[in-house]
């Protein structure tokens, strides 16, 4: 629960050594790099970014080519991919591995070309079939498909948009022009779409005898070979089965590369790599022979990574402990409370003024999602699958695995609100034991009876109503005191009795007053001393005297009273903040009710073998939704507590978010150790 101390550190080394030291430090992955003005007509800066623009259009023809082959060969992935990670290279392995540049790159371009031709020879015996398809009505005619001209005649070939048959269609052109009469037509073939015919016309009533058929709907084909149709589409098909061989040779030639992905792989984030070192060149400062960088790290980390800069390049580090309020932050927490910073920087990381949130809100994050999601077998289910994955994946990345380590403690939160209602997997086991064995389930605490009370049953309810509230009222006030440990740090301490204090007094004596009045005893199911009462009134009046006259910073008296009524009108807000609370109710009874709804379902199958199969499937299936849904709602209400509620009484957020230049690839982790 600390803000990690920074230090800013400036390295100072040859030329010839810089490109190493970029690379050196990507591989550490503990310097944030600043960019870097020095002010002397000596140092000037360098512009790379043609260097960037021809690695990543490497990276990308690589890409390109990956997902070429995938495309064309199998590659079995496990179903836990996903958790493996990146492989891990050591430094030997990842310049080892160098060697094979140019024949990977080289086999990149092959597999792209010959990708390229087979989407060429694709297009082109699309553009065969469709030529061909327009051909079948012609078969039968045995000529050439290209008009002729003699002295004498002309040959005409085209297709009316409708069916004719020979009488109805010399009668369509007679009707056009009455005066035609020396022509002739043959019906090639004819169907409801269109009619196709071969004319014979005199030369010099051809203008006549098209302008005649036109008036018909006729139309002269897209098309003219100097052969006939049926060698025309032999022709085609002979095109066709050419590119079929030739697409066929190129998949060949594809699938030959299948030992290359891994290749593939290695040099996409190769060059994505030497990309994002070229960028950061261009935040250094460099004179004739030398050159200067500068930028953050951790003080854990400042003197290992001088050693290594100096041992292996010669260089000289500067390391001086950082101060304002633009230096990034870096949180640092405890195994158990680690797993939500995420949280807190999706949120927004702290900034260097306060307190890391972290460890506060993970026990309150931990306890609310256990409260909501409340049944101790899906809390086993949860922390079991989270558990063993990240004892099976070591490769995990960072961020996977402290998702998973945080809702293995959601779910070991969960499993111990389970056994205190007596939740395991709803009511599961009194439900097998009386319809499968015909009696009831024995006592077992946790598991068919509670340790606490059952919130589903009786006054259950309004009990755990009235617990949500509780630990509302002491969430709320976790925030209070800790945006008075802020204050205080700051030396502001009359804010923090102004601010926090007050509000702690008026909420908490207002509801000691209210548990010693039998309205709200009979809710609670106990009933404070009525001494109380009057400790709780006096307690509510000194705050509510404090937030009148004390919030306000104002000089003015008349205005700070006023600006102090108003702030004090804020006690709706706390009422509101602390009914928001039920929600823990409303989640907890959700997926208790839910779970025994199931059971009693699949217990509607009777006993007996057939029995146990049809409870088995709906008790698996019904289950698994429970547990998606509620987990689902759970998670989303815990982070709406967090970020409203909590964070709304005294987080300001607004922290630079430490982002070290590190390696940012998707197949491989080349790391190197400081």
């Amino acid at each position: 629960m600390a803000i990690l101390q920074m230090q800013r550190i400036n390295i100072y080394a040859l030329t010839k050594h810089c490109k190493g030291i970029i690379e050196a430090l990507q591989r550490a992955g503990v310097m944030q790099v600043e960019k870097l003005e020095v002010e002397d007509s000596v140092f000037y800066k360098e512009d790379t970014s043609s260097q960037q623009a021809s690695y990543k259009r490497n990276a990308v023809t690589l890409a390109n080519a990956a997902e070429i082959l995938s495309s064309y060969v199998t590659c079995k992935k496990s179903l836990f991919a996903s958790l493996m990670g990146r492989k891990v290279l050591s430094k030997e392995e990842y310049y080892k591995r160098l060697d094979d540049y140019s024949t990977v790159l080289q086999s990149a371009y092959s597999i792209i070309r010959n990708h390229k031709k087979i989407s060429e020879n694709k297009a082109k015996i699309i553009n065969y079939q469709s030529k061909i398809e327009s051909l079948r009505p012609w078969e039968n005619l045995d000529v050439p498909l290209t008009s002729t001209t003699t002295n004498y005649t002309t040959t005409v070939i085209g297709s009316f948009p409708e069916r004719f048959d020979y009488e109805s269609l010399r009668l369509a052109i007679a009707h056009a022009d009455s005066d035609l009469e020396h022509f002739d037509l043959e019906i090639i073939s004819s169907d409801d779409n269109q009619t196709c015919v071969f004319a014979v016309c005199l030369t010099k009533d051809y203008e006549r005898f098209m302008a005649a058929l036109r008036k018909n709907g006729f139309i002269l084909p897209a098309f003219s070979a100097d052969v006939s149709a049926s060698e025309e589409i032999g022709r085609l098909n002979e095109k066709i089965k050419r590119r079929k061989t030739l697409s066929q040779k190129c998949v060949d030639e594809i699938i030959a590369q299948k030992d290359l992905m891994e290749d593939l792989n290695f040099f996409e984030d190769y060059f994505t790599m030497k990309a994002e070192q070229y960028a950061q060149l261009e935040n250094l400062s460099y004179s004739p022979h030398t050159f200067v960088m500068t930028g953050y790290v951790t003080k854990k980390d400042g003197e290992k990574l001088a050693q290594l800069l100096f041992s292996q390049y010669d260089a000289q580090v500067e390391l001086e402990d950082a101060q304002g309020d633009d230096v990034p932050v870096v949180l640092s927490n405890s195994r158990f409370t680690e797993p939500v910073e995420g949280v807190v920087a999706s949120y927004s990381p702290p900034n260097r003024k306060e307190l890391d949130p972290t460890g506060v809100m993970a026990i309150f994050y931990y306890i609310f999602f256990g409260l909501m999601f409340s049944d101790a077998g899906y809390g086993l289910v949860m922390a079991l699958a989270c558990g063993i994955a990240i004892k099976v994946f070591k490769n995990m990345e960072t961020g996977l695995k402290k998702s998973l380590k945080m809702f293995f403690w959601c779910g070991v939160s969960t499993f111990i609100w389970g056994l205190l209602f007596g939740s395991f997997f709803g009511d599961a086991v009194s439900v097998i034991s009386k319809t499968f064995f015909g009696v009831d389930a024995p006592a077992i605490p946790g598991l068919s009876v509670p340790i606490w009370f059952n919130p589903t049953e009786g006054a259950g309810p309004t009990k755990l109503l009235m617990f949500s509230f509780l630990l509302g009222i002491i969430h709320l006030f976790a925030g209070l005191i800790l945006q008075a440990v802020n204050y205080i740090r700051s030396g502001k301490v009359l804010y923090a009795i102004y601010d926090d204090l007050s509000w702690m007094l008026l909420v908490g004596g207002a509801a000691l007053a209210l548990l010693s009045t039998e309205m709200l005893a009979s809710m609670a199911g106990f009933m404070l001393p009525s001494v109380w009462l009057t400790v709780g009134g006096i307690m509510a009046l000194v705050g509510a005297v404090l937030i009148l006259f004390f919030s306000a910073r104002n000089k003015n008296p008349f205005k700070r009273f006023i600006k102090g009524a108003y702030n004090l009108y804020g006690v709706t807000g706390y009422l509101s903040d602390i009914l928001s609370y039920s929600r823990l109710l409303a989640l907890g009874l959700a997926t208790g009710v839910v779970a025994q709804v199931f059971n009693q379902l699949g217990a509607m199958f009777g006993g007996g073998l057939i029995g146990a199969i049809g409870f088995t499937i709906v008790f698996v299936v019904g289950h698994t939704l429970n547990i998606g849904i509620n987990a689902l709602g759970a998670y989303v209400h815990t982070n709406r507590l967090q970020f409203v509620e909590f964070f709304g009484k005294f987080y300001e957020g607004g922290g630079r978010e430490f982002k070290p230049y590190s390696v940012k690839t998707k197949y491989f982790n080349i790391k190197e150790e400081i």
